[in-house]
């Protein structure tokens, strides 16, 4: 049984792994984005505005983007069921990127909140446990293809110094110099 969940389980592995990276990397994306549009004053006031509210209104707020993207996910639909995969591609990818950046952006501002009930906190560190055991998943396999890239790289570069100009026409002049001196010895 364990043979067969395997894969399961580095399949999820790796889907976790990738979730976890789009966040790390959308979050400075929004930041960006957010800092390019003057809107401190709008930053400073849903700051002001989250540090106000009980924590069981901050998680209504750090709901809300998921709300908010919900027409994307059944415009995403709609194209899946018209076969028109280009569209629904393209909505996947902008719904993914939109609703990972600005969940992490608000999630930022709402966290210390959102950390004050327990359910959520045990939540959180669950997440953290299994982002680590992903990566423990996955590091094992990540090195073996290391060592396989590093292993095909060092035969690539073997071949391609064979390859350079004049070196073809070295090795076959050498090979035709041993068999004129194996032919040239006397037979015994």
């Amino acid at each position: 049984m364990r043979r067969i969940l395997k894969p399961l389980w580095i399949l999820l592995a790796v889907f976790f792994l990738v979730e976890a990276w789009l966040w790390d990397h959308l979050r400075p994306v929004i930041a960006w984005a957010v800092n390019l549009v003057a809107w401190e004053r709008l930053k400073v006031r849903l700051a002001a505005l989250v540090e106000e509210l009980p924590p069981w209104a901050v998680l209504i707020v750090f709901v809300v983007p998921f709300v908010v993207l919900l027409p994307l996910k059944f415009l995403e639909l709609y194209f899946i069921v018209r076969h028109q995969w280009a569209g629904a591609i393209f909505i996947l990818v902008l719904a993914k990127l939109l609703g990972l950046g600005v969940t992490a952006f608000i999630f930022d501002v709402t966290r210390p909140k959102l950390l004050q009930m327990a359910w959520f906190r045990w939540v959180y560190e669950l997440m953290l446990a299994w982002l680590a055991k992903a990566h423990a998943i996955t590091d094992q396999i990540k090195h073996r293809i290391k060592e396989w890239a590093a292993a095909l790289r060092q035969r690539a570069r073997r071949w391609f110094w064979l390859m350079k100009p004049g070196r073809g026409s070295r090795l076959l002049r050498r090979l035709a110099r041993i068999r004129r001196r194996v032919q040239a010895q006397p037979a015994e």
